[in-house]
């Protein structure tokens, strides 16, 4: 399973000290934390995108391509891409770039995002926020494993004739999450394609999100793609540990009561009842994190959130620290020692790549356009159910 970490780049006041950074202070944070998780051992580094204070990643690609240049063996991935804000174009374009910047180094999630007003901020409309998703995707798909596309939906100009570039490494495009706190349709289009669902797993209780995994495993299976179990899964988390629990939980109060998501609700200690958010020592971290297989089924990806909330960058460091020195090898070994034989591994370049030589897959050449729906991506003559 792949351990990493995801950051949401918000720019908070620190409670105990009331300094808050500068945006560049926050950005040039960031990076540091990125590379220290490399440091420390973790597989993945993601990062959100937002375009409203007080969030700072509005550029993913920016950053990822800077960190592509100052790290070696991490993956450089998105918590969140705008799928339905952004232009497909742009994003294929965007995402085959950071492919070669970071040597296949790299994947992304795609999401709605949840912040209302960027729809009209990009000239869209939120109540077409699923079809947006639908129709977008399909064609940042086409663009990738077509040399040259003809294309025309309902939600940006046609294209004639056109070819993304560069072109995506090796032939092969990035692998693709798709994320989601409550949308089963986003899950249908995991499921549809094959890729990856991820579940944000951070806010509500758990069986909201055992629903949305089952759903996805489900379907992953009626489409042809394997077995409920050989679907690809991630999840989120929060976390924030000291050695002593006690002394996690003392640390870390101030900063959950005032975080602008959750603080002013209920206690820390109910919100740890109900959601996956844990608070203490390592072994209480690595306890948790164990349970999630036994809700939502093996699965490949796991991050953590913990930079939030206004946590001053020394505290993140040694968090990591902590991760690196005191989680990260016991929660390995015991998520192989408990998986079931035949566990798919998280995909990678290097494996999509081998994937596609094995299977004598090319991308459609000029003149090779496939007719699909625009929305489902369905070929009259692929065959499959698209029921």
């Amino acid at each position: 399973m792949q351990i990493g970490i995801f950051t949401v780049g918000d720019v908070t006041t620190d409670p105990t000290t009331g300094i808050t950074p500068t945006e560049g202070e926050r950005i040039k944070a960031t990076m540091a934390i990125a590379q220290k998780a490399e440091e420390v051992g973790l597989d993945v580094f993601a990062t959100g995108e937002h375009h409203n204070p007080p969030f700072i990643p509005s550029s993913p690609t920016t950053m990822l391509g800077y960190l592509a240049a100052k790290t070696e063996k991490i993956i450089l991935s998105t918590s969140t891409t705008l799928i339905t804000t952004n232009d497909p174009v742009k994003i294929a374009e965007d995402y085959a770039m950071l492919q070669h910047l970071s040597d296949g180094r790299m994947d992304l999630m795609l999401g709605r995002g949840n912040t209302a007003p960027v729809y009209p901020w990009f000239g869209k409309n939120i109540a077409e926020g699923v079809p947006l998703a639908l129709e977008n995707y399909n064609l940042l798909r086409r663009l990738w494993r077509e040399d040259v596309v003809n294309w025309e939906g309902k939600y940006r100009t046609p294209l004639q004739g056109f070819t993304a570039t560069p072109r995506p490494l090796d032939d092969v495009a990035p692998f693709v999450w798709h994320g989601s706190i409550r949308t089963p349709e986003i899950a249908e289009q995991a499921a549809y394609y094959g890729d990856g669902f991820f579940a944000n797993n951070i806010f509500w209780p758990k069986e909201h999100y055992m629903r949305l995994i089952s759903f996805y495993r489900e379907r992953f299976a009626h489409y042809g793609h394997g077995t409920p179990e050989q679907a690809i899964v991630g999840l989120g988390g929060q976390i924030f540990m000291r050695k002593n629990s006690q002394d996690a939980r003392n640390e870390f109060r101030p900063y959950f009561n005032n975080a602008p998501v959750y603080g002013h609700g209920p206690t820390m200690e109910d919100f740890m009842h109900q959601t996956p958010l844990t608070v203490g020592s390592p072994q209480e971290i690595i306890d948790k994190t164990l349970t999630f297989r036994e809700f939502f089924g093996d699965y490949q990806r796991q991050l953590f959130l913990i930079d939030h909330a206004g946590l001053p960058l020394k505290t993140v460091l040694e968090q990591l620290d902590l991760l690196g020195e005191e989680v990260l090898p016991t929660l390995r070994a015991e998520t192989a020692k408990r998986q079931a034989p035949g566990t798919p591994d998280a995909p990678t370049h290097a494996s999509l790549l081998a994937k596609a030589r094995a299977e004598g897959t090319l991308p459609v050449r000029e003149g090779q356009s496939v007719a699909v729906d625009d929305v489902t991506g369905a070929s009259p003559d692929d065959g499959r159910d698209h029921s």
